[in-house]
């Protein structure tokens, strides 16, 4: 017991350097600067005259301190466990050994956590995820190849506890789906899932191929937040163009005879959304108008624009530029990020959800 209580310390000490390694990165006596000054800010005549202004500044201010007091309570535990296995070595108390190593555990599990939440610290990072998956370049390949994507994200949603909803789903014909549009419900889905957004290929030997040849097949991820209350933007009705239209695909008489499917044109910017998962047809326009404020909202961070009224249809088709990642079944296995150089070998490991280490080294890189 003695020399588990050495490997403790052991650890412990790892665990204080970490902890000082995040106090570095985070600055703390900048980051108290700038609440103090935030927060004179936030006391001013006519703070609330411009409220999306207002609301950057109260959730920047919330976000400083919470990042400030889940580093104050992590030197805490640390400080308090070292202290109680200091105590446990010298007494030779064997009895606590157990308990102290559950929170050394319980410790290191914590800081994983903070310093991978350290990187998340954009506006809407905290928020739920969109994602709309669309069948690219490859044929039935293709189709079945967002199909087999829609089935890794909903396993990554999954196993990191996240809830999932379809919003819009549209079946092929052959095999596989055209499109589909999921949200992905719990704290920080945004901010780890951006990471996903582009052009993902796939390199294996057809199924749907009756010489066996080796096919090339595509399909674009694009992620958008979900917005609260306090992030939520204004659409001007003019601005609209709403058509109905019948649902197609599974879904009983009720999607065959109802024109409950919606599909919303943004006339400014040529944005186009749709749903028709929905049973009736206001509930696929709520839906579909949420989608439509994600997307103005996300074409409006990347385009650096400071108004969702800045935004014009020359915009809307910003490029995906080439892969982000290839996924390569035969003639050997390898997934690879082309923007971070990360690979795992093990490609049904990763279509099986486990993409951590791809979404990691996004955010390390983009954090540099």
């Amino acid at each position: 017991m003695i020399v588990e209580l050495e490997e403790v310390l052991f650890k412990i000490n790892s665990l204080k350097k970490s902890l000082i390694e995040v106090k570095e990165s985070l600055d703390l006596d900048n980051c108290k600067i700038k609440i103090q000054e935030l927060q004179m800010k936030m006391q001013e005549q006519g703070f609330w005259d411009n409220p999306e202004e207002a609301q950057k500044i109260c959730y920047e201010e919330k976000l400083l301190n919470e990042k400030i007091n889940s580093y104050v309570k992590l030197n805490e535990r640390i400080e308090d466990v070292e202290v109680l296995a200091q105590m446990a070595a010298e007494e030779e108390d064997i009895d606590s050994v157990e308990d102290i190593v559950n929170e050394v555990k319980d410790i290191e599990s914590v800081l994983k956590k903070f310093k991978i939440k350290l990187l998340l610290s954009g506006e809407y990072d905290k928020n739920n995820a969109i994602l709309n998956l669309h069948v690219g370049a490859g044929g039935t390949d293709a189709q079945d190849w967002t199909d087999m994507l829609f089935r890794m994200y909903t396993r990554w949603a999954e196993k990191s506890g996240y809830k999932v909803e379809v919003l819009d789903i549209f079946p092929a014909e052959d095999a596989g789906i055209k499109s589909v549009s999921l949200k992905v419900i719990g704290e920080f889905a945004y901010g780890y899932l951006k990471a996903e957004k582009g052009i993902h290929r796939l390199v294996r030997i057809s199924p749907f191929n009756a010489n066996g040849k080796r096919q090339t097949s595509f399909a674009s991820v694009e992620v958008l937040p979900e917005l609260t209350k306090e992030q939520d933007i204004d659409i001007k009705p003019d601005d609209l163009k709403i058509d109905t239209y019948r649902s197609s695909g599974a879904g009983g008489q009720h999607v065959n005879k109802t024109e409950s499917a919606v599909r919303i044109t943004h006339i400014p910017t040529g944005i186009i959304v749709q749903c028709q998962n929905e049973r009736s047809q206001y509930q696929n326009r709520e839906t579909a108008i949420f989608m439509l404020k994600a997307k103005l909202v996300e074409l409006k961070e990347r385009a650096h624009k400071d108004k969702i009224e800045d935004l014009t249809g020359e915009l809307k088709d910003m490029g995906w530029g080439s892969q982000i990642r290839s996924y390569v079944f035969q003639p050997y296995t390898m997934v690879k990020d082309h923007r971070t150089g990360e690979e795992n070998t093990n490609v049904n490991s990763v279509m099986d959800g486990n993409i951590d280490n791809f979404i990691i080294a996004y955010l390390n890189q983009k954090a540099k």
